[in-house]
């Protein structure tokens, strides 16, 4: 199954405008995920198990965006309402029981509120989970708001998330994304960046070990005057593991002196003389 396709296509020698899995889950019937806890302040967040339908701009593909919409077996819709930090923290664990988590994840960061959202992923270490998730942020104006994604499953788990977010005016939006775990990990992460002002930063870590393949894709558009985005990756890689990493910055008319800044970092570790491999692309474009 192709994924994870760039929105611009880089040189075919590079080999990373798409990713190809094999073995990615039909899921004709899913049971329902429990094991889930939920720590947070209900009287400055509402959270309610009625998230919309997603359509998403980008997304991973058409195949695992209608797997959300038609089999999700979580569907958290969070407001925030206080102009006060406030965490809120969702621990999602696979078990033998609770095996697979197709989940809708929707946050409405409401004008003038501040607010920390924890997302965890944890499974045991001798079984085979499968994850495929949607998170999608609005930041309305003058909101600030902080995601930590932590992914600590298995190798031998499957892990697909896409993101999507939009900020309007004078909002903040800081993603931290720590992705150690799966057998494959595949993230797409979409922002529209419509406000003047607004201000979007990606933070992400990962540490690749046995034969793990991480492939990550950002795309930000920016719409907004004075907007900016800083994307930071940083991580290892170890032993067989691999990863992709893809970034599209599009500067679209209007948006009068909007920045970006990008960094990403890479440690290698290398044992026993095992090959490594990683790939880059990076794609600006300007229209005003």
């Amino acid at each position: 199954m192709i994924l994870n396709e760039t929105p611009v296509r880089t040189a075919k020698n590079f080999a990373i405008n798409n990713i190809n899995i094999e073995d990615i889950k039909a899921l004709d019937k899913v049971s329902e995920f429990n094991n889930l806890t939920i720590t947070a302040d209900t009287a400055k967040v509402d959270i309610e198990q009625n998230a919309s339908k997603i359509e998403l701009t980008y997304g991973l593909n058409e195949v695992l965006t209608n797997q959300i919409n038609l089999k999700s077996n979580q569907n958290l819709k969070l407001t925030t309402k206080s102009k006060e930090n406030v965490e809120t923290q969702i621990e999602f664990k696979f078990d033998t029981e609770n095996d697979t988590l197709i989940d809708n994840i929707e946050i409405v960061a409401d004008k003038n509120t501040k607010s920390t959202v924890i997302l965890k992923y944890l499974d045991e270490e001798n079984m085979q989970a499968y994850h495929n998730g949607a998170i999608r942020v609005n930041a309305k104006e003058n909101s600030k708001i902080d995601v930590i994604i932590v992914n600590f499953m298995n190798t031998k788990s499957s892990n697909f998330i896409s993101i999507e977010n939009t900020l309007e005016q004078n909002s903040k939006v800081n993603f931290c994304i720590v992705d150690f775990g799966g057998k494959e990990s595949i993230t797409n992460y979409y922002s529209n960046i419509i406000g003047k002002n607004a201000n979007n930063t990606i933070n992400t870590i990962y540490l690749g070990k046995e034969n793990q393949l991480f492939d990550l894709n950002y795309i930000a558009e920016l719409r907004g005057e004075k907007s900016n985005i800083d994307i930071d990756v940083q991580g290892a890689l170890k032993d067989n593991s691999k990863k992709h990493f893809k970034g599209t910055i599009d500067f679209k008319k209007g948006c009068k002196k909007a920045t970006r800044k990008r960094k990403r970092k890479l440690y290698v570790i290398i044992r026993y003389s095992q090959i490594f491999s990683t790939s880059y692309a990076f794609m600006f474009r300007r229209r005003s």
